[in-house]
């Protein structure tokens, strides 16, 4: 009778360890995913600030030629600013998702008036022949499509993240454990394009769509 109690007890310390084994290492997943979450959103504030660095130096190169349009130009500087006043972290993913809509809205603010600024750009030759306003638009070319591909990474971290939280059995304790459904990036349409440039460097350079 003993023995079958000790048999019992040790098949029951068993599976305890098993269960707690496992509860670690679903946790630890967790983390590990919620981490690289964070470190996707903070590549894609890095590239985003890559861009808003780039727009002072642009604005600056533009305002040089004559009669530039002034309403082009403010609009650029006052879409830039607006995305300093929605608070987000730069190191942590937002979890609400409403937060982040006012974030990709207030980008997308700046993708279209940049995207008008290159098409009005078309009606000034000496100004599209500048060294400087090439380069720029090259880098500007070039940051655009980082922030293409890092809001793409950003959105396979988190769907790998969401899928852990929903899974059985994690989708009964997440929540416990401080772990939330993180919203992705919802996918640009019409304005909300990141604005495209193609060059020749032949003296043209045009907003692909």
């Amino acid at each position: 009778m003993q023995k079958i109690a000790a048999g019992c007890i040790g098949i029951f310390l068993l599976i305890f360890v098993i269960v707690v084994i496992t509860a670690i290492g679903s946790y630890n997943g967790l983390v590990s995913s919620s981490q690289a979450v964070d470190k996707k959103w903070a590549d894609v504030q890095a590239v985003y600030q890559r861009r808003a660095d780039l727009i002072p130096n642009l604005v600056s190169t533009v305002a040089g030629a004559a009669n530039f349009e002034k309403s082009t130009l403010i609009a650029v500087t006052d879409a830039r600013a607006s995305v300093g006043q929605v608070k987000i972290d730069p190191n942590q993913a937002p979890s609400d998702p409403e937060q982040l809509a006012k974030y990709q809205a207030a980008q997308s603010q700046v993708s279209s008036a940049l995207s008008r600024l290159l098409v009005v750009a078309e009606n000034y030759p000496n100004l599209k022949a500048s060294a400087n306003f090439q380069d720029l638009q090259t880098q500007l070319e070039s940051t655009e499509n980082r922030i293409s591909v890092a809001r793409q990474d950003f959105n396979d971290a988190v769907q790998t993240y969401n899928t852990k939280i929903k899974g059985f059995p994690m989708v009964f304790v997440a929540g416990g454990l401080g772990f939330s459904p993180k919203p992705y990036f919802a996918a640009d349409a019409g304005a909300q394009s990141a604005p495209k440039v193609n060059f020749d460097f032949s003296g043209s350079a045009a907003p692909a769509h």
